[in-house]
């Protein structure tokens, strides 16, 4: 089990940017900005938690990352194409996209095996 180990931190982008926790659901738009489906601007709190994750991925000098897809924050394959009508488009989260820019290796939930073959290696 990775927990028994490798130091395992958990996060989530979204609160740490200022989001309660459950929330309404928010999706990155065409032009890059994240949306509530009121119409919500939200995209300076998804940059903020970004921000913090990353601040925390360099304090731990982490390496890699486990990111729930589909998420605004951090989908690493794919999210939502900002409709509203749960249509999956490829692209990637804010935070997953911070991390991947600085060096960190960014992988979905799905898969977890592959994760494990690239710490094996590493």
């Amino acid at each position: 089990m990775l927990l028994d180990k490798y130091l395992m931190v958990p996060v989530c982008p979204e609160q740490l940017g200022g989001l309660p926790t459950p929330r309404v659901p928010a999706e990155i738009q065409n032009d890059g900005k994240v949306l509530k489906e009121s119409g919500e601007d939200v995209t300076e709190i998804f940059l903020k938690g970004a921000k913090e994750v990353l601040q925390l991925a360099k304090l731990y000098k982490i390496k890699f990352a486990v990111l729930k897809e589909g998420s605004p924050s951090c989908g690493s394959h794919f999210v939502y194409d900002g409709t509203f009508n749960a249509t999956k488009i490829k692209g990637e989260g804010i935070a997953a996209g911070l991390l991947r820019k600085n060096g960190i290796k960014v992988f979905s939930e799905d898969e977890i095996e592959e994760l494990i073959d690239e710490i094996e290696q590493d």
